[in-house]
């Protein structure tokens, strides 16, 4: 039977995940007797847990009193949407010509989107949208792209939700904006492939700013 994990990342765990799912959303002030009840663990693996979220810029910490969960900033969506836009527009069309077991895995990641969208499993959706992208961005042969990509996973994460949330309508354009991007990688058209990538992570900044249509 294997053992259980320790104290300090099941609390790391715990808060991460109800972090990304916004369960926890910005602006909350954890503490650690709460945490501590929440997870049967003592006060000393909580401390542990959160300086390392600290370090990872989700919480803030308020000594004695807890730890506030940071609110996603303007300025970090700008810089995500900005890196997101110059890695997978750049991706998309190294990936091309895409090679069929990409398109398979394309279309399976769709499929499970439509199932999660269907349930209203917004963080399950969140999932599956970020996993699209980075087997594009994994397709395109670049490892230090696919790792400089992948250090962006847990603000795509909180992002994604945060966007469904505020507008549910979303979650249908998304998939069919994916599906888009996976006709022109299965067409071969490169060009058409990035202008699919650019309309659809830019889109990200514009519902934020409550401007989308």
């Amino acid at each position: 039977m294997p053992s259980a994990p320790p104290a300090a990342d099941r609390v790391y765990t715990h808060v991460k995940q109800a972090v990304l799912d916004r369960r926890y959303q910005g602006g909350t002030l954890l503490t650690e007797g709460e945490l501590a009840e929440a997870v049967g663990v003592s006060r000393t693996p909580v401390r542990e847990a959160l300086l390392k979220l600290e370090m990872e810029g989700l919480l803030k910490l308020y000594p004695k009193k807890g730890a506030l969960v940071l609110a996603v900033s303007a300025q970090e969506i700008a810089d995500v949407v900005e890196t997101r836009l110059l890695v997978e527009e750049f991706a998309v069309r190294k990936a091309i010509p895409a090679p069929a077991p990409l398109l398979q895995r394309l279309e399976e990641l769709l499929d499970e989107q439509r199932r999660h969208a269907e349930e209203g499993d917004l963080a399950a959706v969140a999932v599956t949208d970020r996993t699209f992208h980075a087997e594009i961005v994994r397709h395109a042969g670049n490892e230090i792209l696919s790792r400089l990509y992948d250090q962006m996973r847990d603000r795509q994460l909180r992002m994604g939700v945060a966007v469904m949330e505020a507008h549910p309508d979303r979650v249908a354009k998304n998939i069919a904006e994916h599906a888009e991007i996976l006709d022109a990688l299965r067409a071969g058209d490169a060009e058409g492939a990035a202008r699919c990538v650019h309309r659809h992570v830019s889109r990200v900044k514009v519902l934020v700013r409550g401007e989308d249509r």
